[in-house]
């Protein structure tokens, strides 16, 4: 029976059924393994012809030490934790799970905008506080509440992510408007491509929906934000590292950006001094947006799938043809992610 490694369960592990993926093989399973420990990660390896990874790093060291090692299941959608080159080298599959998270990203991307413009948290919070039964009227608000209809949404990126937030958004009557890396055809009458710097100037909200590459690290930042309208929100589902922390910040500070809602941050773990957490009109998730149980149970099942398929002698969601055929450059990445 085929070896099989998970090296990092811990976010399946307590409510979700590993029955199927144990009937493809002989399994072992750790909830999480030191990412910064080399030995580690290759002794857990140590014999298995199947690696299932989420964030666990397999790099080029990793991979050459695992001899036995012929295919690399990623339980999520992005592969930067994985060396491509080195698995192509060494004749290791690698597969994705493409998509899976697209309906809870695109409903999160709204309970962060819903918050900001409705403030249920905040409100909810100060009735239990006994703010509203002793107060002298029928109704009170302690922050502005706003409509989003006819508000202007800006999508950085129009994959299918973005696509769901979209027709989100034309649902609550906003005018939307995208821009995308390359111009993409659209048969939508009430959606407008439109260039980055017009997003950036006339967006009310902006949601970030491209994937982390060089071109898009600090995406957000001084140059950027001085071109937003003061009162803009900005929401992130996508990467951290998007943004310029420091530079948010400093725009929430002084009032150059109504507010941030963001899902991801530079460095998860949040870290103590990252400077968002003291910033004004800030709100941060701890990156759970993927994590509703209908999405994981999809992520486990189209992970098995991947699997079976690969020992079936047919290759679904393959990263490695992808790389050689398409992901020629970061450019062509984000195009395609973005498609």
């Amino acid at each position: 029976m085929v070896k099989i490694v998970l090296l990092d369960g811990y976010e399946l592990n307590d409510d979700l059924d590993w029955d199927k993926l144990r009937s493809v093989g002989d399994c072992t399973f750790y909830d999480r393994t030191n990412t910064a420990n080399e030995k580690e990660i290759i002794n857990r390896i140590d014999g298995a012809e199947i690696v299932i990874t989420h964030k666990t790093p397999i790099n080029d060291y990793v991979i050459s030490q695992s001899k036995n090692l012929k295919y690399i299941g990623i339980m999520g959608t992005g592969y930067d934790v994985i060396d491509l080159e080195s698995a192509n080298k060494h004749n290791v599959e690698v597969t994705n799970v493409p998509t899976y998270a697209r309906d809870a990203v695109a409903q999160f991307t709204f309970s962060l905008l819903l918050e900001l413009t409705g403030q249920v948290g905040l409100h909810n919070q100060l009735v239990h506080q006994d703010r509203w039964s002793l107060g002298p009227d029928f109704t009170f608000w302690d922050k502005p509440l706003y409509e989003l209809k006819d508000k202007t949404l800006g999508l950085i990126g129009y994959g299918h992510i973005a696509q769901k937030v979209a027709k989100l958004a034309h649902a609550f009557e906003m005018n939307v408007v995208f821009y995308n890396h390359r111009p993409k055809k659209i048969k939508e009458n009430w959606l407008k491509q439109v260039s980055l710097d017009e997003l950036l100037k006339t967006s009310d909200v902006i949601s970030l929906h491209v994937i982390q590459t060089p071109q898009t690290i600090n995406l957000i930042n001084k140059t950027t934000l001085a071109k937003m309208k003061s009162t803009a929100i900005l929401v992130n589902t996508s990467r951290g590292k998007l943004v310029n922390e420091s530079d948010v910040a400093d725009a929430l500070n002084h009032h150059h950006l109504y507010a941030l809602a963001t899902d991801v941050v530079s460095k998860e773990p949040i870290q103590a001094n990252n400077p968002l957490l003291k910033a004004k009109n800030c709100y941060i998730t701890p990156h759970i947006a993927w994590a509703p149980f209908e999405t994981r149970e999809r992520l486990l099942a189209i992970t098995t799938s991947n699997l079976q398929a690969y020992l079936s002698g047919s290759i679904v969601n393959s990263v490695i043809e992808r790389k050689n055929s398409q992901f020629l450059t970061y450019e062509v990445l984000w195009y395609l992610f973005t498609t």
